[in-house]
């Protein structure tokens, strides 16, 4: 869309956001001081309550997840830390998310970030959380949103026998608050610029009212919508969808046309009323 002083427009055709200038040509009226002024004011204010909610996000993994999540988050204010088995994959990651991220020390890590972002492979989840002490309750308190995805990608078969890679993250991070989210998105999608009534739905789950609307909020400033729909025992259930996505895709199909369209307010109005 466009705002009145003719910035920078984004548009999405499809999943692809497009960004560019849009010529206004001679139909555009000229601007007073006044709405000048005043759209300053709007964005400004929008610029300070962005920073007054800016946390430290500590981004534990290295790879293009963490990377594309840290740009998006950047531009919301957020500062990234990013810590990993590879001192130098950290710092790298860092430079390519920019200014607002640094690599950091696994033993500084749980002292110095307000939340937690897992975003690396099955294989070496528990690694990854015994690296920042997570087992001896370094996490304690904090909310720890894991994005693994424990599927064989040959198969789309999940790979734990029993629970989650969530349940897994919230057993081996003593006191950790854990939520299930952000693993069923590819990190190209995000950040999301089209319209809110389209931004896509990240279903989240988790034990922790305070975590799930925190990790909410993170969501939002990816452009997207956050569902909870249910506590961590879901997780499983969410894990097992990126399976599905992962076989419908194979197939040769889209997995977006693999689902009903539902509208909730249909099928809330379908329901018969109470007496």
């Amino acid at each position: 869309m466009v705002d009145e002083l003719g910035r920078r427009s984004h548009v999405t055709v499809g999943d692809e956001p497009l960004t560019g200038f849009l010529d206004h040509g001679s139909s555009v009226p000229s601007l007073s001081y006044q709405s000048v002024g005043t759209a300053f004011l709007v964005f400004w204010e929008q610029r300070t309550q962005t920073k007054e909610n800016a946390v430290n996000i500590g981004i534990l993994g290295t790879g293009d997840l963490a990377v594309t999540l840290g740009r998006a988050w950047a531009t919301t204010g957020h500062a990234l830390l990013l810590t990993g088995r590879d001192p130098q994959h950290a710092s790298e990651a860092a430079q390519r998310i920019g200014q607002a991220a640094e690599a950091v020390d696994p033993a500084d890590f749980a002292s110095r970030v307000d939340m937690v972002v897992v975003a690396v492979a099955w294989d070496g989840l528990e690694g990854a959380l015994s690296l920042v002490a997570a087992p001896e309750g370094r996490l304690g308190g904090k909310t720890v949103i894991d994005c693994t995805n424990p599927v064989d990608y040959s198969t789309g078969d999940l790979i734990p026998e029993s629970g989650s890679a969530a349940e897994l993250v919230a057993h081996t991070a003593r006191g950790a608050h854990v939520v299930k989210a952000l693993h069923l998105f590819a990190g190209a999608s995000w950040p999301f610029t089209g319209p809110r009534e389209s931004a896509p739905v990240v279903a989240i789950c988790g034990d922790h009212a305070s975590a799930l609307d925190r990790a909410a909020a993170l969501i939002g400033d990816l452009g997207g919508q956050a569902a909870v729909v249910g506590g961590l025992t879901s997780a499983r259930q969410l894990e097992e969808a990126a399976g599905f996505v992962m076989r419908v895709a194979a197939a040769g199909s889209n997995p977006r046309l693999a689902v009903p369209d539902v509208d909730p307010a249909l099928l809330q109005a379908s329901q018969p009323a109470d007496n």
